[in-house]
């Protein structure tokens, strides 16, 4: 047996060589995915509450994956883009306003097994930064995107009537619990 027959099977986990994880069991597998062997999506949103404590959301339609809901704007960070980049661009699409941003409130990540029209599994990292206002106007530049439009909402409304992603209690969370001067 030659080195490159062996080595497709195995990999370097720890500086040892351990078993490459079927696909297929991952999910019962002992945690030792290495990061060629799922999908990564990068993402990153902006947390905007006004001085009425009103947030801003973006209508997710449900396109692609998912049910509807409000959420942060925000979205993929494109590759030749930076995190800051990719968050301010989805704002100004999905809101039609031009943000400052500032610190970043909290990097969340979820992971997710494989299903048959995407047989990776996959990661998703979301870094939600707080940002203000520094121009623009409410309206959504999108087309055919998966953002309709974006509305104030008042933080104490929040997911009494329509349903909400989970990143925005993420946020807000993470919102409430900075330290009184930020």
């Amino acid at each position: 047996m030659t080195l490159s027959s062996f080595l497709p099977a195995y990999r370097v986990y720890r500086s040892e060589l351990v078993p490459r994880a079927p696909i297929d069991r991952l999910s019962q597998y002992d945690g030792r995915v290495h990061f060629t062997e799922y999908h990564t999506r990068l993402a990153a949103y902006a947390l905007i509450v006004d001085e009425t404590e009103r947030i801003l959301l973006a209508w997710y339609n449900g396109s692609g994956r998912g049910e509807p809901c409000w959420t942060l704007p925000g979205g993929g960070v494109e590759y030749d883009e930076s995190v800051e980049e990719a968050v301010i661009r989805e704002v100004l699409e999905e809101t039609g306003y031009r943000v400052v941003l500032h610190e970043p409130l909290a990097v969340h990540s979820f992971t997710a097994p494989g299903e048959p029209e995407r047989p990776q599994p996959f990661k998703s990292v979301r870094v939600v930064y707080r940002a203000t206002l520094a121009g623009g106007s409410l309206g959504t530049l999108e087309v055919d995107g998966t953002t309709d439009y974006a509305e104030w909402i008042s933080l104490d409304q929040l997911g009494r009537e329509e349903p909400l992603a989970d990143i925005v209690d993420v946020a807000v969370d993470a919102w409430r619990a900075r330290p009184a001067s930020a």
